[in-house]
């Protein structure tokens, strides 16, 4: 990959800033961070737009005590079986279960989906992490009549 040379402007506390952060994640150039920094906001960008093909992973949290819950969650993947590729679960502290789905589609599916996830009784926290790097390409399903 090429890189080009640019040039920025900064105000002197916001270099500052910017050293120390380099140095504190040990970063080995003021480059390579700001590059850093730009990936996650174009990331960020590419998934609000809502159309880009993104991977990522949906974290959720939720009490399996909840009568239906896990059942409703496994229906819900099912329904979206070519974006969830794959789910690992933990058991935390009762009755905690850590939920993790490996996920791949327009980005803004895969918001649907974890919308979808979170509103159901039971689940107390989920968030969407997304990357534009890309999964290899997988085998989708035949579409059902």
């Amino acid at each position: 990959m090429t890189s080009s040379r640019i040039s920025i402007s900064l105000p002197q506390s916001l270099l500052r800033q910017l050293d120390e952060m380099v140095d504190e994640r040990g970063f080995e150039s003021r480059s390579k961070a700001i590059t850093d920094m730009i990936t996650s906001q174009l990331t960020e960008h590419l998934a609000d737009v809502g159309e880009e093909i993104m991977a990522g992973t949906i974290t959720l949290v939720y009490d399996h005590s909840v009568p239906g819950l896990q059942k409703q969650l496994v229906d819900i993947q099912h329904q979206h079986i070519n974006e969830v590729i794959s789910s690992l679960h933990v058991q935390l502290v009762q009755p905690r279960t850590m939920e993790v789905l490996l996920v791949q589609g327009p980005a803004i599916v895969l918001q649907r989906i974890l919308d979808r996830l979170v509103t159901c009784r039971g689940v107390l926290t989920g968030k969407l992490q997304l990357t534009a790097a890309l999964l290899p390409p997988l085998h989708p399903l035949p579409e059902s009549e």
